[in-house]
């Protein structure tokens, strides 16, 4: 340990992964029956399936997902890029270290330290290219169920099973984007550490103030939402 490592740094970082996986196990497996956008787009997922099945034509089907598939190509290739950054940026950590310390907002900290805040951003970076590579490969097999499923007309009940079980296998999907998507917003929050502890703490708390809003309490919540509650509507009986 760095001698400039005080006691604040060490609960900043101890706040910093208490809300990140805090905020990822409540969202992601503990609001079942909460609505928030994820909520309401597991619904609209099932109810697409739903009607994936009553089509002959499923191109519109698969250029959806492949939309997605594009969006996270994205992703990951911009956290490689990121990456290729933070690795090279080790090669110059000196100067690196030297131009952080003289800007007058940041706090001055030993090498070994600021290795060590480089070394956490890294780190995210890192989660979010596995989460992103593996929502890929996800989505992937979510094609080859989309691909295999037979044509209309499909009896009732086999329809809702096999509607029930893409669109569970889409949202696995979507949560490891959402896992990497996450991994951004927590990098800004983990490069607030070069300001000191404080900053770092609140920019965290910053992040989850964001993020729930806009899965709970967002013009975007409440669009889908009306949405939703329209398809279900319509499949009472």
């Amino acid at each position: 340990m760095t001698p400039d490592i005080t006691v604040l740094d060490i609960v900043a970082f101890l706040w910093f992964l208490a809300c990140w996986a805090g905020f990822t196990l409540i969202q992601d497996h503990m609001l079942g029956g909460r609505m928030v956008v994820n909520q309401h787009l597991k619904k609209a997922r099932r109810h697409w399936m739903e009607r994936m099945l009553e089509r002959d034509n499923r191109i519109m089907d698969s250029q959806l997902v492949g939309h997605t598939m594009q969006s996270c190509t994205f992703f990951a290739s911009t956290n490689m890029l990121v990456l290729a950054g933070l690795v090279g940026a080790f090669g110059a950590v000196e100067n690196a270290h030297k131009l952080v310390g003289t800007l007058s907002f940041t706090v001055q900290t030993t090498r070994e330290f600021f290795e060590l805040k480089m070394l956490l951003l890294v780190a995210i970076f890192t989660f979010g290219f596995f989460k992103f590579t593996w929502a890929l490969r996800q989505y992937n097999y979510c094609c080859a169920l989309i691909g295999s499923a037979p044509l209309p007309p499909v009896p009732a009940e086999e329809k809702t099973a096999m509607a029930d079980s893409i669109a569970a296998a889409m949202t696995l999907a979507v949560k490891a984007l959402n896992g990497g998507m996450r991994a951004y917003y927590f990098a800004m929050a983990a490069l607030a550490w070069m300001l000191g502890p404080w900053f770092f703490m609140v920019s965290t708390a910053a992040v989850i103030v964001v993020l729930t809003r806009r899965q709970g309490f967002s013009e975007t919540e409440k669009v889908i939402r009306v949405q939703v509650d329209a398809l279900e509507r319509r499949n009472q009986p």
